[in-house]
């Protein structure tokens, strides 16, 4: 269902310029007629905004029951730090936040972690942009896994694309949750913001796109 709030993103991203609308080519190799680029935050405002809206989610879902928060590199890295800015700024929620390099530093203090560095038995949230197929957060929990014995409950996301993941029965955020026991939440889904599209009038060929795409690719 379109709630308000679900609707205020979806005009928050297009007005971003980080949902379009086309023919795009995604990290798992497919063409989508859709695509959110994260990057494409660019302003303080957006950035505060964008904040405001995962901090609100984390806080309804987790409450402050978590240690710290982690942003996979890159597009995770303002994500994880806006939404820990918000959630102290707008609900005294203060909680550390770390993020991952690529590659390890091999000089000064070293290692492929920056910000805080977790310890055995943290509760850590990772907050991420979207997930299509389940690449990244393969190679995610790994790297986390090495730094320390952190258990991974929650993961917060913009976008659930609903595709499948490597089982073509399942999508890619049930295996998350099947393989690494983390619930994934996510401000929207693709269904949503097809309805979305559905309300506006002139939308014809971006809905035949999205149809052709889902029905392939999506289980909702």
């Amino acid at each position: 269902m379109l709630t308000p709030l679900k609707r205020e993103f979806i005009e928050f991203m297009l007005a971003s310029d980080v949902l379009r609308f086309g023919q795009f080519k995604t990290k798992s190799g497919r063409l989508s007629p859709y695509f959110v680029n994260t990057g494409n935050y660019r302003t303080g405002a957006q950035s505060a905004k964008l904040g405001e809206f995962y901090a609100q989610f984390i806080k309804d879902t987790c409450g402050d029951n978590f240690d710290a928060l982690f942003g996979p590199a890159y597009k995770g890295i303002p994500l994880v730090t806006s939404a820990a800015g918000a959630l102290a700024r707008v609900h005294d929620i203060d909680k550390p936040f770390f993020f991952n390099r690529k590659e390890a530093k091999d000089h000064g203090e070293g290692g492929n972690l920056v910000g805080y560095q977790p310890k055995d038995g943290d509760k850590v949230i990772i907050v991420e942009d979207v997930i299509t197929a389940g690449t990244a957060i393969r190679e995610t929990i790994p790297a986390l896994k090495a730094a320390a014995d952190v258990k991974v409950t929650d993961m917060f996301i913009s976008v659930n694309r609903c595709e499948i993941g490597q089982d073509p029965t399942t999508t890619a955020v049930l295996e998350v949750k099947k393989d690494f026991g983390i619930e994934v939440h996510a401000l929207v889904t693709v269904a949503d913001i097809r309805e979305y599209l559905k309300e506006q009038p002139g939308n014809e060929e971006h809905l035949a796109a999205m149809d052709e795409y889902m029905k392939k690719y999506c289980i909702l």
